[in-house]
């Protein structure tokens, strides 16, 4: 299990707005983007997620191991979704899916983040 696929415990429901995750987490915040940069992802606020720092590199393990996939052509879809627990601006977990239409499997992490 890589580190951060456990369940974390921290409450950030306070935390219901971009000004809030910019100015209250303020060391504690760190960028994310959903669809990564490397694979054609857009630095764009629909992209753009605030959260815990060690999270980022997490998912970015976890795209490292989809993109070895992606060149061994195992994978050919990659898919992200975030989870939201009340009106927090920061998402309790990301779904990660990816498949490929003619090879069965794939590799669906969840990083569950608070």
């Amino acid at each position: 299990m890589l580190a951060g696929m456990e369940t974390r415990s921290r409450d950030y429901s306070v935390v219901d707005s971009q000004e809030k995750a910019e100015t209250r987490g303020e060391g504690k915040l760190e960028v994310l983007y959903l669809f990564p940069l490397e694979f054609g992802g857009k630095e764009i606020p629909q992209n753009t997620l605030y959260v815990p720092i060690g999270i980022a590199a997490i998912k970015q393990q976890i795209d490292g191991m989809i993109a070895d996939l992606v060149k061994a052509r195992a994978i050919r879809e990659y898919r992200a979704i975030q989870e939201y627990k009340g009106d927090s601006f920061i998402p309790s977990k990301i779904k990660i899916t990816t498949s490929h239409p003619e090879k069965p499997g794939g590799l669906n992490p969840v990083i569950n983040i608070w």
